[in-house]
């Protein structure tokens, strides 16, 4: 298991070197976000423990830059700062996890074993299908840049179709994603939606991205509907 620790205080990098090393994980050390970003496109780190306070860009900004380059190895975001706008910032930004200064090495890096034992699968923060991108922590969309406001239930319906590009997804599947047990509607509750959903992504831009798929429910298109 090799790490990267991202943290600029000499003392607090070596005392989490020394920890890891003593768990038997090997450890490499940088001081800046930009390094961070260098070292872990050239390595596959299994993990990175990220501070927030660092020279530079920040660790919010490093992290963001991480999963933006495609890099999808755990991210334990580590700051003094513990109030809940940073917690949300860190972990809405792409991080896995968030300890607040001062914890416990023995605790770190039982989170850092357990986050190791995911699956590394990509996991954006911002969902993106040809021209269509959905923030789900800001709920905001856009079509090649143009922002474009949804009501709840359209967002949820679009946000699973984001997260299945090109697969056929029935009417229950999608009540299962975007209705919670408690919903006693309509069966037909889906096809309104996804109507409502067309009017808004699709007919101001000419465009056809959500598909009927005959006796089977709807698919949203690969290219996102270019």
């Amino acid at each position: 298991m090799r790490v990267l620790i991202v943290e600029d205080k000499v003392k607090m990098a070596s005392q989490l070197r020394r920890a890891l090393r003593g768990e038997g994980m090997a450890a490499d050390v940088a001081i800046t976000g930009e390094d961070a970003l260098w070292m872990a496109e050239a390595t596959d780190y299994d993990a990175l423990v990220l501070d927030v306070m660092l020279p530079g860009i920040d660790g919010f900004e490093t992290v963001r830059r991480l999963r933006a380059g495609g890099r999808w190895a755990p991210v334990l975001m580590l700051t003094a700062r513990g109030s809940l706008d940073d917690r949300v910032a860190g972990l809405d930004g792409g991080a896995d996890d968030y300890m607040t200064k001062p914890f416990e090495l023995r605790e770190l890096t039982a989170r850092l074993r357990a986050l190791v034992r995911r699956d590394p699968v990509a996991r954006p923060t911002v969902l993106q299908v040809g021209a269509l991108r959905l923030d789900p922590a800001s709920r905001d969309v856009w079509r090649d840049g143009h922002a474009i406001e949804l009501a709840e239930k359209p967002f949820a319906v679009l946000e699973t179709f984001m997260r299945r590009p090109g697969v056929t997804l029935t009417r229950f599947a999608l009540l299962e994603s975007a209705w919670d047990h408690a919903y006693e509607g309509r069966s037909n509750v889906v096809d309104q939606q996804v109507r409502a959903l067309r009017d808004r992504i699709d007919r101001p831009f000419a465009v056809t991205s959500i598909e009927t798929v005959r006796g089977r429910g709807y698919r949203l298109r690969e290219d996102g509907g270019r």
